[in-house]
């Protein structure tokens, strides 16, 4: 059997060790454009940065090595420029020699990747700007960066790679710039949830542009405008686009394979294409994804792996099915961890979940053990049916370790007021008997069973102001006097019993604290005594953060200037 493989990295390097694997006598043809056969595309922007030193840490694999070990070809510089499905051929050209030929196959894999989202802006091709994909694109930026000595960079985007280069790029000492045309970063999480995000990336100096559109670049004394829509430029001495990413299935579409969503090529659970001999994997491809159960794009290295092996596995004649995935990631913003598994809340209401979620702000270990440090997790689900849907945390240590339950928890069809249930690892050092996990099932579970009622932050202004209802902050005094929710009465929890004759019956009461645990335990309260009351998902911390974000990025937007 000979099997060619377009594409190295992730996809087609995994699977031609897995082929290799399952058949030694397997003669297997790897084509690869760029200069490298497999290497940590997610490292590239820490190599800029300067924390992995040297470029060699960044190949995984080279073109001896795999051969040595696999006895696999794997020809760099070659560019497959034409795949004839009928013929069972492809037509390759050798980049350094200018060389053209046919290579025959009896089975194809296709590993194309994504590329960098480049609309037809006026400027491309400034020699100042720049894009991140390859090895080679990292070399240029590193190169550019060492020899110019760039003071400034705007990032046009507000994702993964724009994030890591920013704080890469900021501990370079350089003026970093985000520009994005949502008002938020990081799509993935609710806007509520990016607003820690955004106030860690404020706190360590990056300048953030968010609801500003991009038009377009212009050369200017000796560094880039970027050309805004309705605003004035923004000017650097640099400019990386990280606006997104594309399926690369020009070869695809040519050849006459189905295409799907946003010309992805179309796949079964066996990897294969509308063509039974033609497999693919990775970025280029359109998945089901494990929630929604809808066609999706998920750009990850982890789902391109999984697939990698599945469509190496059937090559080989042994069954194996893909049966999806949910997005999980991860991201380290200097020092802070942010996670996300699953539906967000605003994607999961766009799929017609009737979704719901709670916030909670648990420590990552033991309050009383020294060390321990705040997280903020919503946790998203699916009302009545409590089917778990989705996760985001923000936070420090223990974040990492909190995601994966969670995403496991979906993926095995754990319901919401299971997670309660789960029987996880417990010491002072890194977790409580009660973990946030264990947390977050309970408060899903008081909501299902009516024990608790809840109001969020988009009931804030739809609150009553004509005194047919009672609102009540339970905090102390002296936080209070800090800070408030305006027409809040102040009754500290501790003082609640004693002082229940301030509060008219009849009405509906309305309870925020810090983080909400004190104000559960004062609708605790009011309820024995015949109250209708509701508590405020996420506490006063919580509303702070999000408002103090919102304030930021409204009155940026408006003024056109003061970017925060």
């Amino acid at each position: 059997m000979k099997v060619v493989i377009i594409g190295g990295v992730a996809g087609g390097a995994t699977a031609a060790a897995r082929i290799r694997r399952l058949d030694e006598q397997a003669e297997i043809l790897v084509f690869e454009r760029s200069g490298y056969i497999s290497y940590a595309n997610c490292g590239l922007p820490y190599y800029i940065g300067g924390v992995i030193q040297d470029a060699k840490d960044l190949t995984l694999q080279t073109p001896e090595s795999f051969f040595s070990r696999f006895r696999i070809d794997m020809k760099v510089r070659h560019a497959v420029t034409a795949i004839h499905p009928e013929q069972k051929t492809v037509s390759v050209k050798n980049l350094e020699t200018g060389e053209q030929f046919e290579e025959s196959y009896d089975k194809l894999l296709l590993s194309p990747g994504a590329k960098p989202t480049q609309p037809k802006f006026p400027g491309l091709g400034l020699e100042s700007l720049f894009t991140l994909r390859t090895v080679e694109d990292t070399l240029r930026i590193r190169e550019y960066i060492d020899t110019h000595r760039p003071r400034s960079v705007l990032l046009a985007g507000g994702g993964f790679i724009s994030l890591e280069l920013a704080e890469n790029l900021r501990n370079l000492g350089m003026e970093v710039t985000i520009v994005q045309r949502l008002k938020q970063l990081m799509n993935p999480f609710d806007p509520d949830m990016a607003c820690f995000i955004h106030n860690q990336m404020r706190r360590k100096g990056i300048h953030l542009a968010l609801g500003y559109t991009v038009e377009g670049f212009e050369a200017r004394n000796g560094g880039i405008d970027t050309l805004l829509a309705d605003h004035a430029p923004l000017h650097a001495d640099m400019v990386i686009m990280a606006i997104g990413v594309t399926p690369d299935t020009h070869l695809a579409k040519e050849a006459g394979l189905e295409l799907g969503i946003r010309g992805s090529i179309v796949v079964n659970d066996r990897m294969q294409t509308s063509f039974p001999d033609i497999y693919a994997v990775g970025d280029a491809v359109q998945i089901r994804h494990l929630v929604t159960g809808e066609n999706s794009l998920i750009s990850l290295a982890g789902p391109a792996n999984k697939q990698a092996r599945i469509a190496a596995d059937n090559i080989c004649g042994i069954e194996s099915r893909y049966a999806g995935a949910q997005g999980s990631s991860i991201i380290k913003i200097f020092g802070m961890t942010a996670a996300t598994t699953g539906l967000n809340e605003t994607n999961a209401k766009k799929a017609g979940f009737d979704a719901d979620a709670v916030i909670l702000s648990p420590m990552n270990h033991a309050g009383y053990y020294p060390g321990g440090k705040m997280m903020t997790m919503k946790v998203v689900f699916e009302r009545h049916s409590d089917r778990l849907l989705g996760a985001q945390i923000v936070g420090y240590d223990g974040v990492d370790k909190r995601i994966d339950v969670l995403a496991t928890a979906i993926q095995a069809g754990i319901k919401a007021t299971q997670l309660k249930d789960l029987d996880l690892a417990y010491a002072p050092p890194y977790s409580s008997a009660k973990d946030p996990v264990n947390m977050a099932g309970f408060m899903i579970e008081n909501i299902e069973t009516g024990l608790v009622k809840q109001w969020r932050l988009d009931d804030v202004a739809l609150l009553p102001h004509d005194g047919s209802a009672t609102r009540l902050d339970t905090r102390t005094a002296e936080e209070y006097s800090r800070g408030h929710m305006e027409g809040f009465y102040n009754i500290p929890v501790d003082e609640l019993r004693e002082r229940l004759d301030e509060i008219p019956h009849g009405k509906p009461v309305y309870v925020i604290c810090q983080s909400g645990l004190r104000s559960y335990i004062a609708c605790r309260i009011l309820a024995g005594h015949g109250f209708s009351c509701y508590n405020f998902a996420g506490g006063y911390r919580f509303y702070e953060a999000v408002m103090h974000d919102r304030c930021l990025i409204e009155t940026a937007t408006a003024c056109g200037m003061d970017i925060e």
